[in-house]
């Protein structure tokens, strides 16, 4: 499985169920990356696109406590276990984790790697990923050139568990 996420410089997310900014080409690099794909997500992410509706060309999972909890065009898990039982059916390479926080916290471990957008910027946020920087099993493999957005600054980053 391989998560994959914008933060900032302290690794935040998002503020009240929205990103913290929408940077164009990472948006797009999002899009290219997770289309045909599965895509595995928390109840809140799905509702936070447009219309609740699920990513067009891709498998959409989300996992949620709720039993009740049944919307259209998505495939819904309310538990690790049976999340694992469902992606046995799916190659880990095809499989992205796209939050939200709770999402990547319970389910970062079972990663082998992150795709990070860093934006070099500190924001007001409510929801972060894990810190990959402060966690020892984890390193950056990888790191584009600069990029820029306006006055943003901001890096593509790969990061990959230690074997």
């Amino acid at each position: 499985m391989i998560a994959i996420a914008a933060v900032d410089e302290k690794w935040a997310i998002g503020l009240k169920g929205d990103l913290l900014v929408r940077i164009p080409a990472d948006q797009k690099f999002f899009r290219e990356t997770t289309t045909g794909k599965v895509v595995v997500m928390g109840r809140k992410t799905l509702e936070s696109f447009p219309g609740g509706r699920p990513l067009p060309n891709r498998t959409n999972i989300v996992l949620s406590g709720n039993s009740s909890y049944n919307p259209e065009g998505v495939t819904v898990v309310h538990s690790i276990e049976e999340l694992d039982e469902l992606l046995k059916n799916y190659k880990d390479d095809d499989i992205y984790l796209i939050g939200g926080a709770k999402v990547y916290e319970s389910l970062i471990d079972r990663c082998d790697k992150a795709l990070i957008t860093k934006i070099d910027k500190v924001y007001e946020a409510d929801a972060y990923f894990p810190d990959l920087d402060g966690r020892d099993e984890w390193e950056k493999a990888s790191e584009s050139e600069e990029q820029t957005y306006f006055d943003l600054i901001y890096h593509f980053c790969e990061y990959v568990k230690k074997k």
